[in-house]
């Protein structure tokens, strides 16, 4: 199979039909074959009842229900693991991504030899205060701390090389930064193309200022998660020996300085340095337990499953 597209979503009925056609005529146009996986996130609407249909009119079109919403992340886990095709297309439900971008993405990756490639919406149709400054500033500081050099990390277009897509883990919020999560799996070879950006044309948007806040603090995790992720102990252990070692510097001077330099002074618990020396050695040893701990969790712990599907179509 040529292209699985995987389409995450939370009530977009009144657009699905419309991209499902759209996306069947470019691919019957270039003559891939394809399947189409929607992943209905819990919607509240008749999403799931327009998915039925479109199945049992095109045995191309297959679907998956979540009991609730559990995200989008946890919405691309469960489409790229039932996805077969060669290359694995992504892309949002509200007709904002063009699906005449497809075949271009789908020989950059097969013809190019691009392990990934992202969409680049230059020219945005979104509010520029609420949504295009904070996506700017939110892409500049992803580009620093990870080294993906990509101008939009949150564009919902990408094409994948299968192999990608089964060899990384998204979970929680951490869709926004799939390309930071190949390349730290070891797919490097990551592109951009500068892709066509639509008006909504139905709704609106699920998505408010609060996922910049999100954005960001997903960012610091996974910066973490990179560097540290197998090896919590490197960090912690670290910085607890950092802070030990104050701790038992001042605890020497202390010492030395009442038993031979002023043995007649002040008693040492009515001495600054020795809050700072109770303090820091205290904190130090709660970075050492921080670090042993994350060493069993990792050691410990067992994939669980972060979603439940309450209906499968067409598998």
């Amino acid at each position: 199979m040529n292209i699985s597209v995987v389409i995450p979503l939370l009530n977009e009925q009144e657009s699905l039909t419309e991209l499902h056609d759209w996306i069947t005529k470019v691919m019957q146009s270039n003559h891939f074959s394809y399947e189409i996986i929607f992943i209905d996130d819990g919607s509240t609407d008749n999403s799931w009842q327009i998915i039925s249909q479109l199945a049992s009119q095109n045995k191309h079109v297959k679907g998956i229900r979540f009991f609730k919403n559990f995200g989008k992340s946890q919405a691309f886990h469960a489409g790229f693991e039932k996805a077969k095709g060669d290359v694995i297309i992504t892309m949002d439900a509200d007709l904002q991504d063009n699906p005449d971008e497809i075949p271009e993405l789908y020989n950059m990756v097969i013809n190019d030899g691009f392990d990934l490639v992202s969409g680049w919406k230059k020219k945005r149709y979104d509010s520029v205060i609420a949504k295009n400054l904070p996506s700017k500033l939110f892409n500049w500081a992803a580009r620093r701390t990870s080294g993906v050099k990509l101008n939009d990390f949150n564009c919902g277009l990408k094409a994948y090389r299968i192999n990608v897509v089964k060899n990384i883990d998204v979970n929680g919020e951490m869709h926004r930064y799939i390309p930071v999560l190949s390349k730290n799996a070891g797919f490097t070879k990551i592109g951009e193309k500068v892709v066509q950006h639509q008006a909504r044309k139905y709704g609106e948007t699920k998505f408010g200022m609060n996922r910049f806040i999100h954005g960001f603090l997903d960012l610091i995790t996974i910066w973490f998660l990179s560097r540290f992720g197998k090896r919590p102990m490197h960090l912690f252990g670290a910085l607890g020996f950092i802070m030990f070692t104050i701790g038992l510097g001042f605890s020497f001077y202390l010492g030395i300085d009442k038993l031979f330099l002023n043995p007649t002074g002040r008693l040492i618990t009515q001495r600054p340095q020795f809050y700072i020396a109770l303090s820091t050695m205290i904190i130090g040893t709660q970075f050492f337990v921080a670090g042993f701990l994350g060493e069993i969790i990792l050691r410990t712990k067992q994939g669980k499953k972060r979603y439940s599907i309450k209906n499968e179509l067409n598998f």
